[in-house]
Formats: structure tokens, C-alpha cells, sequence
């Protein structure tokens, strides 16, 4: 007996996850109009043999994550402006761009997408996506849970035409919505007067999001001939924006259900299964357990967002305690063959606190918030079960979240900051480094008073020559910053024990002390990562991290030898150590 051909398979795959999402349409049918969306021609669908020899990252592997207009130049389209930056000044330090939704949007800096099929010609157009794309792996947002009030569907919803009136979620507002989980505070549903009438419509994030009905499998085809749409422009990781959202059933928390789980098995049966190596990452800003859940079986996300890390990494920096921190590193299993976790410290959003829910003690987490404001930073709320608000996410710059300890600002911030991203780069995973972050923006208060949003504290603009001259100034923090960033991250990938796969242990060392081992897949290389998250003096004997006799110890970021592997060594304040084994390059 023969295997089935790679279009059988897949087309037998496909109904397999069809099945539980939409039992009464012809399946088959479906998966074959699936198949005709996804792929141009039928023999550019590759064999399950072929899926396990794709490249998928390595230890080079490194994203940056930016708006298409965080840098603007004159009457200069900003991708492009924001393509010379990357050429001129970052070069090959990173591997990958996340640029955040560039396409026409009425609302919340790009989330609120207008036409799925455009770029913003604020920003430019295809051709200078297409360029980024030559030159790094790009990655674009699938903004699949909610569209604009303003697109050409939701218009149709209003006037009752096809088949926008059948794209969007509405309900009853007497229906019991009270265990629906909310990342907003604002009223679930939305009255809008259509032309069948008033209709109530789910909004999960704003009025203006309009929230999708994947009930209907007419609208899961319209999203996947946009994927496809989006690999012929260059697009090779998709950022699966608000993706626990996605599926709504009335008398259920309506997030993280078993029917979104399928489609992104889905997607990612899909994307396997084309020539081009793509990548499924997830996002999902929930508590740790329901986000490792979108690892799936090996057969969801390829890559979903280390959530718990932004927050338990200020923690520990203002506290110089690092229990909670070794804890996440201790509790998060090893991602298993074709996933990884994406490893960040600061995004286009903000700090984001559903995480330590259960992890950090409420006076703990308090404190943390305290001291984030009194550094400028701005608390967001959700509203929970039963109408009760909670924080969601502190919006603060990164930079300035490093300022001081809980004692208040100190003449350590930019070692504090650099401490953080160390660890963060010695991490498990692949890492992604925020704009603002590589340039050590500050807080953007004139933003925030124009847009009267809080996000916005850490989505500034920056004008291109003012950045240039202070990148030029070595005395500038811009310059110190951006230089130390990319010093360390260029160590970083000649380094085989970073892979993002690599093992890793969490280390048991003195209070004030964070560090892990990493060894490569080969085992040729160990490293272990020590940062002294304290702003004291702090010992580090080699001895209770167990350096091998009869190896050349020597820290790859000084280019220190460390001869004696019993010797004690002092840490300065937030000074970090990645001693290896492997040959120091000549």
C-alpha cells in the first residue's frame, strides 16, 4: 500500500480540523477551495519528509520589532526611511523585522485594519515592503480577530448586503456575557443601526474593532487567501494578533477555546506545508499556563511570546531579588522540536501583568507599580469576571522602567538596562528587541497628551537627523545604548549554545545573583550566563557553578580568560558574564 500523495494528505488533514469547527458545510468541498486559496499551483505542496528538513532558525535568529513610521524623514516615505536605518546603522545584528500593521487603519495605531490588502500610504506602498523583505525575514500582523468599523465588510454589515453582513459576531445584550474574559473596560457589545435593523456587536478591544464571526467559513477563506496574499509580498512570520479572542460561544469565558486552538492548527497545518519556511507566532497576553497551551502538540504555534518575562525581569532589576524570575525559568518546559518561545522585554504595547497572576504576591506587585509610576509610567485596566477592574499593563519605556530600584532613581541605568537585556538575549528562545528599546527612547509624555492613550508613551516618532546626531555623539545615552546593544548582541550569534533550542538550566546561586546554563545541541559548547541584578558589589565564586576541569573558561562579552575555576570573582552592579568553553575567536 502506497502513502497518499502530499495533496491527499493534506487535503485529509485539512477535513481533520474542519470537522469540529464547522460539522454542517461539505468539508471537502471546503478543503479543496482552501487548497485553491493557499497555493497557486497544487505541486508547490511539499511531503511531510520535506517539513522536517526546513530551516527554520538558529542562533543568529533575531527580530526587531518597530512601526513602519518610528522613524520619519521629511516628505520621505517612512519604510523607506525606516529600510536605510536598518541598512546604515543596524546592518546584520538582527535577522528579522516585525514592522506592526502597516496597512490603511481608523484606530489603535494600525489594529484596527481598514483593507487587508493595502499598505498605508502614509507609509508607502508594497514595493518597499517587498524591499524590507529582501533583506531580512519579515514579519507582518494577521489582525484576525476584530477588523475596522470603517472596512468595506463591516460597511456591508451595516447596509445588510453580502457577505459582510454575515462576517461579525452580534448577541443579545440580555444574553449572560458575565464570564466573557476582557483585556478593556469599556462594554462588551456595541449598538450599530443597520439596515436589518439594531444590532448589538461584540467588541472586545474598542467600538471601532468589530469583532469577526469564524463561524462562518466563508470568512476563514477570505483570511486565508489574504495569508497567501501576504507570502507572495514577502511576509515569512505571522504575528497571530489577539488570537485567544477569536472564537465566541455565549455562556463561556469565550477565550482560549477548544474551536481557536483548531484554527491554528490550521494555519500552522497550512504553512508547514509550504515551500516557503513560515512561521506561526501567537500572540496571546495571558497567564503563562493558558499561553504555553498554543505550543499545542507540537502542531500550533511554531513560536509564542515569553509573556512572563517583561515583568518578572523589572521585578527583579527594582528588588534585586530574582526569586520570581528563577522561578519562570525553572517552570517554562523546553520547547519541543519546531517551536521556541519569542523572548522580549518591551513592545509596542506595554508591560503587560496578566502574567504574574499567581506568580507575584499582590504586595509585591504593588510595590513594582509604585515604583513604575513614580518613573513615569502610566497603569492600565482590564475588567474581569463579574465587572471588577484589574491592572493589565504598565506603559512606561523600557529605558525608563530602569531608572532606579524601589528606593528611588540612582546613577545606574543604563548597566540596569543593559543587565536586562543580557539576560533576555542568554534566554531560551529567539530574542526580539523593541525600537525603542535599541535606541533607549525615553518616555513620550507629548504623545500620550495628544492621543490621550497610554500606549503611546512607547510608540513615539523619532526624526531621523536628531537620532543620527545623537547616535553620533558618544557621550549621548542613544549612542552608549545602541553601541553596547550591538556589541553584545554580535557576540551573542557566534555563539552555538545560544540556539534557541539549546538546553537550558536554571543555576542555584546567592540572592542578588540570576544565572543559567546553556549547552549547545551538539554539546561542544557550554555557557553559563550570570547578571548580578543588584546595584551592589556581588561575589561570584566559579566554583558553585561547576566549570569542567581540563577546558579554557573564558567570559565571551570582557574577553577575560578565567584560568582558575575555583576562583571567586566580583560583579559590578549589574554586571553580566556568559563564561564558555569554546575557543575564543582569534
Amino acid at each position: 500500500m502506497t502513502d497518499p500523495s502530499p495533496n491527499d494528505y493534506l487535503q485529509q488533514r485539512i477535513i481533520a480540523h474542519l470537522k469540529p469547527l464547522y460539522s454542517d458545510c461539505d468539508q471537502h468541498n471546503l478543503a479543496d477551495r482552501i487548497v485553491a486559496a493557499f497555493w497557486d499551483k497544487p505541486d508547490q505542496i511539499i511531503n511531510r519528509a520535506e517539513i522536517q528538513g526546513k530551516h527554520l532558525w538558529d542562533e543568529t535568529e533575531i527580530a526587531l520589532i518597530t512601526y513602519g513610521s518610528s522613524i520619519r524623514h521629511g516628505d520621505e516615505k517612512p519604510l523607506q526611511t525606516l529600510h536605510q536605518f536598518l541598512g546604515n546603522r543596524v546592518g546584520d545584528a538582527i535577522s528579522a523585522v516585525h514592522i506592526l500593521p502597516f496597512f490603511p487603519f481608523s484606530s489603535d495605531d494600525g489594529f484596527s485594519v481598514i483593507d487587508y490588502l493595502a499598505v498605508d500610504p502614509d507609509l508607502g506602498d508594497w514595493s518597499d515592503i517587498s524591499a524590507i523583505a529582501d533583506d531580512y525575514r519579515l514579519m507582518a500582523d494577521l489582525v484576525i480577530n476584530h477588523g475596522s468599523s470603517r472596512s468595506d465588510w463591516f460597511q456591508q454589515f451595516l447596509s445588510d448586503e453580502a457577505p459582510g453582513n454575515r462576517y461579525f459576531v452580534t448577541a443579545d445584550p440580555a444574553s449572560d456575557l458575565g464570564a466573557v474574559v476582557r483585556p478593556r473596560s469599556h462594554p462588551l457589545l456595541t449598538a450599530y443601526e443597520t439596515n436589518a435593523g439594531t444590532q448589538h456587536v461584540w467588541t472586545t478591544f474598542s467600538p471601532d474593532q468589530v469583532d469577526f464571526d469564524f463561524r462562518n467559513p466563508d470568512l476563514l477563506l477570505e483570511f486565508i487567501r489574504i495569508i497567501a496574499f501576504y507570502i507572495q509580498s514577502g511576509v515569512r512570520i505571522f504575528r497571530i494578533d489577539a488570537i485567544a479572542f477569536l472564537w465566541k460561544t455565549i455562556g463561556t469565558s469565550s477565550i482560549n477555546l477548544d474551536e481557536t486552538h483548531e484554527v491554528v492548527r490550521l494555519l500552522r497545518t497550512l504553512m508547514d506545508h509550504h515551500q516557503e519556511s513560515l512561521i506561526i507566532l501567537t500572540e496571546t497576553n495571558v497567564p503563562n499556563h493558558e499561553n504555553l497551551t498554543y505550543f499545542g502538540n507540537q502542531n500550533e504555534a511554531h513560536v509564542i511570546y515569553n509573556f512572563s518575562l517583561p515583568p518578572l525581569l523589572v521585578h527583579a532589576l527594582l528588588t534585586g531579588e530574582s526569586l520570581y524570575l528563577k522561578r519562570l525559568t525553572r517552570s517554562n518546559p523546553p520547547a519541543l522540536q519546531g517551536c521556541a518561545y519569542l523572548n522580549f522585554t518591551a513592545s509596542h504595547d506595554g508591560i503587560g501583568l496578566r502574567p504574574t497572576e499567581g506568580v507575584l504576591p499582590e504586595a509585591e506587585l504593588g510595590q513594582m507599580l509604585s515604583t513604575l509610576q513614580s518613573f513615569g509610567g502610566r497603569i492600565s485596566m482590564r475588567r474581569g469576571p463579574g465587572g471588577t477592574e484589574k491592572p493589565y499593563e504598565v506603559n512606561i519605556s523600557y529605558f525608563e522602567a530602569m531608572q532606579g530600584t524601589i528606593d528611588g532613581p540612582d546613577a545606574h541605568q543604563i548597566p540596569r538596562f543593559m543587565a536586562a537585556m543580557a539576560i533576555m538575549l542568554a534566554l531560551e528562545g529567539i530574542p526580539a528587541i523593541y525600537i525603542h528599546s535599541l535606541l533607549a527612547t525615553p518616555n513620550g509624555y507629548e504623545e500620550v497628551n495628544r492621543t490621550g492613550r497610554n500606549r503611546s508613551i512607547n510608540r513615539r516618532e523619532l526624526e531621523l537627523e536628531a537620532l543620527e546626531a545623537r547616535l553620533d555623539d558618544p557621550n549621548s545615552v542613544e549612542a552608549q545604548v545602541f553601541d553596547q546593544f550591538k556589541s553584545l548582541i554580535k557576540k551573542r550569534k557566534l555563539q552555538t549554545a545560544f540556539h534557541p533550542n539549546a538546553v537550558q538550566f536554571t543555576l542555584t546561586l546567592p540572592e542578588g545573583l540570576f544565572g543559567i546554563w546553556r549547552q549547545s545541541l551538539d554539546r561542544a559548547q557550554s555557557i553559563f550566563a550570570v547578571t548580578n541584578v543588584t546595584n551592589q558589589i556581588k561575589p561570584l565564586s566559579l566554583g558553585d557553578i561547576n566549570l569542567i576541569a581540563g577546558s579554557h573558561w573564558w567570559d565571551i562579552i570582557s574577553g577575560e580568560s578565567m584560568p582558575d575555576i575555583d576562583a571567586q570573582i566580583e560583579l559590578a552592579p549589574y554586571q553580566t558574564v556568559w563564561i564558555t568553553n569554546a575557543p575564543a575567536p582569534q
